[in-house]
């Protein structure tokens, strides 16, 4: 199918947008004015070793992306022949892959089908750390310090602890490549996900060959890259032929059908909404869910320590990008009532009406107060910094643990409510010290732009306004990942010109949360500087 084809007459014409999470691959039908016609999920293994493993397969993702396609078709009741593009996005996974694409073990299960680092697998915490005490010059690309979350590290950890899947490696590919591969046949990589987790310099159009030497990954440099992407391209880009006979087969669409180069999940979420207004600038992209991402766009490099990037066109073609936010957000609040002597009881009760735990409580915190801005109240005494999985940004510090302070002996639901709004105010207070941190360096926003399930409430969204002292805007796009991933998918289909006018024309608002004045701003303010308070001192005790 050759966009010259796509006209503005006949029949309608839909794209797809493919989000593989980490416990879950949806996805969702949408015509071009934005609006999904139809979702599918199904649930994806993750698979836990001791200490800080945890791998997937690339078998069973593809498997389900397939399932979740024809799913969301035939639920929409469309003619196949009828969609035009697709796009994906995905976690910033590592896909390790030998010759013909065979899946390689990649740890100590030895199970050739687990062939996926997942991007919060830690393993490689001493690896990052060797390569940051090198302070080669690349790191001031991603914040000064490389993640243990990122490629190089892990590929590293690879090369020293399984040797032969290293040497027996075809690919290695970051997650969203390996699905654009899978459909078309086409090695090419996405300059979203080789630019924030590889150290590709997007705006030299290189890899710098002397950073692999120095970490010891020469290898990679000497064969002139071919195993981690030579051809490196923009999210939108039409690959290959489109859909090969064979994965066209699989999802039950055309061969032909185009397939853009995809993006890292959170990234897809900005391109879902950072489009509103027509200002990407002025927008900050905050993905909450099991993690949380924050993306910030600027016309020029605006370099900050400990918040990754600046990466040139890595989301919004043209422009860089600053990237924070924290390994555990969501999953952080989930760990945190986990400790409750209340969370038995309350699980249950969620469970007898069909909901999670947190959005649970976060009805129950919503009924005891008469406006959302004064739920911070019913924290009173109680603080938390959230970072069980570490510091991401501003601090790029791994090591960082989370921090509850005011616990006394209560036992009962009212108290388990008063730790978990304690827990989403850390959350929007770590979100705040990144906006001001980053506002020192240059990089100032006016608003912030929210998706992610963690995030779906109103409740959740004035909270977070309120301790981040940024109006909090609600696209109208009930999934803004999967609307991201689509909007790929039609300009890689020829319906839109550019990114940019697909983001504009798909993305609109649906609420805005301002912040509080007065007393609740007061009562944020000092929380706040509680939470910087108690991360010093856990800093020096540590």
């Amino acid at each position: 199918m050759n966009p010259a084809d796509i006209s503005p007459e006949g029949p309608p014409r839909y794209v797809i947008g493919v989000d593989v999470g980490t416990g879950s691959a949806r996805a969702g039908l949408f015509d071009l004015s934005g609006h999904m016609l139809s979702v599918a999920k199904r649930d994806i293994s993750l698979f836990r070793e001791a200490g800080s493993i945890v791998e997937q397969s690339s078998t069973e993702i593809w498997n389900a992306v397939c399932a979740i396609i024809r799913e969301a078709v035939s639920s929409a009741g469309v003619d196949p022949a009828q969609v035009v593009g697709l796009g994906f996005d995905a976690t910033c996974s590592l896909v390790v892959l030998g010759e013909g694409g065979k899946p390689l073990a990649v740890g100590p299960s030895e199970k050739a089908e687990r062939d996926i680092i997942v991007w919060m697998d830690h393993r490689a915490v001493g690896q990052a750390e060797r390569i940051n005490a090198m302070g080669h010059e690349v790191l001031r690309y991603v914040g000064g310090r490389i993640s243990p979350e990122m490629e190089t590290p892990k590929i590293l950890w690879l090369k020293e602890n399984r040797h032969e899947t290293f040497a027996s490696a075809w690919q290695f590919f970051d997650l969203a490549d390996f699905l654009t591969w899978k459909s078309t046949g086409d090695l090419s990589r996405s300059t979203c996900t080789v630019t924030c987790k590889w150290t590709y310099l997007a705006h030299e159009a290189r890899w710098d060959a002397s950073y692999f030497e120095a970490i010891g990954l020469g290898e990679l440099a000497n064969e002139n890259f071919a195993r981690i992407g030579t051809e490196i391209v923009e999210p939108g880009t039409r690959l290959g032929r489109g859909l090969t006979d064979e994965a066209a087969n699989a999802m039950g669409l055309k061969p032909g059908t185009a397939v853009a180069a995809g993006m890292i999940d959170a990234h897809a979420g900005g391109i879902g909404t950072v489009g509103i207004g027509g200002k990407p600038a002025e927008n900050l992209a905050y993905v909450f869910g099991t993690s949380s991402c924050t993306m910030t766009s600027t016309v020029e490099p605006v370099f900050v320590p400990g918040v990754w990037g600046p990466y040139y066109s890595a989301m919004v073609p043209g422009m860089w990008l600053n990237e924070g936010g924290q390994s555990a957000a969501g999953a952080a609040i989930d760990q945190l009532l986990s400790f409750h002597p209340a969370a038995g009881d309350a699980t249950e009760a969620a469970r007898l009406q069909g909901k999670s735990l947190p959005v649970f409580v976060g009805e129950v915190a919503a009924g005891m107060v008469s406006k959302p801005s004064e739920v911070v109240e019913l924290a009173n005494g109680l603080h938390v910094v959230p970072e069980f999985l570490g510091n991401r940004a501003p601090f790029a510090d791994p090591h960082a643990r989370a921090i509850v302070a005011g616990l006394g002996m209560e036992r009962d639901i009212d108290n388990l409510v008063a730790l978990y709004v304690a827990g989403l105010c850390g959350i929007g207070y770590g979100l705040r010290q990144i906006i001001e941190t980053q506002a020192k360096a240059g990089a100032s926003v006016e608003r912030v732009v929210i998706s992610g399930g963690a995030g779906a409430s109103s409740m959740v969204r004035q909270i977070l306004a309120d301790a981040c002292g940024k109006p909090v805007i609600a696209p109208a796009a009930d999934e803004p990942v999967l609307l991201g991933s689509a909007i790929l998918g039609s300009v890689a289909a020829g319906a839109f010109p550019n990114v940019r006018n697909a983001m504009e024309a798909l993305s609109s608002v649906a609420s805005v949360y301002a912040p509080a004045g007065g007393g609740v701003a007061e009562t944020h303010a000092h929380r706040y500087q509680a939470f910087l308070s108690l991360q010093d001192v856990a800093r020096r005790i540590r």
